[in-house]
């Protein structure tokens, strides 16, 4: 089964008293680089948040690139070319998305790319409303 991780379960992932921690790190645990996959500019979002977390939680960006590291070395990053982008704008336009509901339709476009069965999110309702394609496909980690 080939599946997609959202930056959501990425970043549950990281820290350890996440209330999400345990099933997403379980998830990222048993992805392997052939059946697994993220957004590539998925990599930068889970930079952002991890150095720039209120202290405690904030890391270095030292800390942060190694575990981006280990997340390249699970996931396969998918990227968007212009033809992408375009297309994920102009059926964003066409069901009446707007705002930040446009990022999270470049990673639903993402995984349709990697051709993933599966869409991991904790962001459930925000991916849900992206159409019947990908509402089929979202789950949270177990």
């Amino acid at each position: 089964m080939r599946e997609f991780l959202d930056t959501s379960v990425m970043i549950a992932a990281f820290y350890p008293d996440h209330p999400h921690h345990t099933p997403s790190f379980g998830l990222l645990r048993r992805s392997r680089v052939s059946q697994s996959a993220c957004a590539l500019h998925s990599l930068a979002e889970v930079y952002c948040n991890l150095t720039r977390m209120p202290a405690p939680a904030r890391v270095g960006p030292d800390q942060a690139l190694l575990y981006i590291a280990s997340l390249r070395e699970r996931l396969t990053q998918i990227a968007l070319v212009d033809t992408d982008y375009a297309q994920v704008l102009e059926s964003a336009a066409a069901a009446g998305l707007a705002g930040a509901a446009v990022y999270d339709a470049l990673l639903a476009q993402c995984a349709l790319k990697f051709r993933a069965d599966v869409v991991y999110t904790w962001n459930l309702r925000d991916f849900l409303r992206l159409g019947p394609e990908i509402a089929a496909r979202v789950r949270t980690p177990a």
